[in-house]
């Protein structure tokens, strides 16, 4: 009785004994383990591996968020969920910026890449099946407003400006203006909290009724779910770094395309997020799939560039901002199109449909660009 009981309540946390172990293992043999790289099948199943160790202990931490989601409500569910990411993502970028050679652009392609994957690649998903299953859908145009005013000015500052700053030569800036621009984006993004979590936080709601679950409900209390939340977070910090040598190693060693690198780490951190956002669009709660893609750009700009800045500063190791070529076409365009999706409060499948074909031209460009 008591086993059953004990299964029932651990039952689905059946990852956090892969996580752990993985850890373990790689606490106890890291460096014989990650020796053969040049061997390619072991590549394949060690990058594998530790990959889907990451990502499962990532997913498993979104889950929780979104049990903390349902007991706190919105706006402060979802803000505990884009916070969790944020961390994550900052944990995995510093693991590869500070392993192997230096790697300017990492930042970057990372920031450029959750970009892309959030507001074309699960935007365009969350739009297109969730308009599919129910034709047109609604969301607080005002809370939308909001995030797209604040996420444009951050985005041309932190990815667009620096390409024509002429203090430091090439897309990077100066000690100052990087102070200053981290220093703006911790300022906008904690004004913006006060208002969500404040005076106007109707404008991050639809309706009261339509605060329904999209997770099954859990019997377990509610310090259950952030201690869970927490125990997840340590085998994502500490695997972040042993997975920064299998991507090293595929950029630097085997020379894959550079941006690749950024797209490893992009997914880890989206796809939690974009799991979330997917069945809160399908569940007929565009809301609340609204508050979690752009709440995530927002913290990704906000809160992920002056932490990158400040591990540079402490690394000594400069960071590459600016987007160019190619990347900046693409960039403009889907500030655009967001702009425009997000003005009438009602989305459709055509609009999903366009992102989506955003999503697949930046795959494309990371190929032959």
């Amino acid at each position: 009785m008591k086993h059953n009981r004990l299964r029932a309540f651990l039952g689905p946390e059946w990852f956090l004994i892969i996580s752990a172990g993985t850890g373990l293992i790689f606490l106890l043999w890291g460096p014989t383990l990650l020796a053969n790289l040049a061997n390619p099948a072991w590549f394949v199943v060690l990058f594998g591996w530790l990959f889907g160790a990451v990502l499962g202990s990532a997913i498993a931490v979104v889950r929780h968020a979104e049990h903390l989601a349902v007991r706190l409500g919105e706006p402060l569910g979802t803000l505990v969920l884009t916070l969790s990411v944020t961390f994550i993502e900052v944990i995995s970028i510093s693991a590869v910026m500070t392993h192997g050679e230096n790697n300017p652009a990492l930042v970057r392609d990372t920031l450029f890449a959750v970009v892309m994957i959030i507001l074309n690649g699960m935007v365009g998903l969350s739009l297109l099946l969730g308009a599919w299953r129910h034709r047109e859908q609604s969301y607080n145009l005002q809370g939308a407003n909001a995030y797209i005013g604040v996420i444009i000015p951050l985005v041309v500052f932190s990815m667009l400006l620096p390409d024509f700053t002429v203090t430091t030569p090439g897309p990077m800036l100066a000690p100052m203006q990087q102070f200053f621009l981290a220093f703006v984006s911790v300022g906008l993004y904690a004004t913006f909290l006060m208002m969500q979590t404040g005076r106007h936080r109707g404008y991050f709601q639809l309706d009261v009724q339509i605060e329904r679950d999209v997770v099954e409900k859990s019997a377990h209390p509610l310090l259950f779910h952030a201690a869970m939340l927490g125990l997840y977070m340590v085998p994502v910090v500490f695997l972040a770094e042993h997975l920064a040598q299998p991507v090293d190693y595929l950029v630097e060693d085997l020379k894959f395309p550079a941006a690749l690198g950024g797209v490893f780490m992009a997914v880890l951190v989206a796809t939690p997020e974009a799991i979330g956002a997917v069945r809160a669009a399908t569940a007929n709660q565009l809301q609340r799939s609204v508050n979690i893609f752009l709440g995530s750009i927002l913290s990704t700009i906000g809160l992920t560039i002056p932490a990158m800045m400040l591990m540079s500063g402490w690394t000594g190791r400069e960071i590459t901002l600016g987007v160019e070529h190619t990347d900046m076409v693409l960039l403009l365009l889907t500030l655009a199109v967001s702009v425009v999706t997000f003005a009438s409060g009602r989305t459709n499948v055509i609009q999903g449909a366009v992102h989506l074909i955003l999503f697949a031209v930046y795959l494309m460009l990371i190929v032959q660009g």
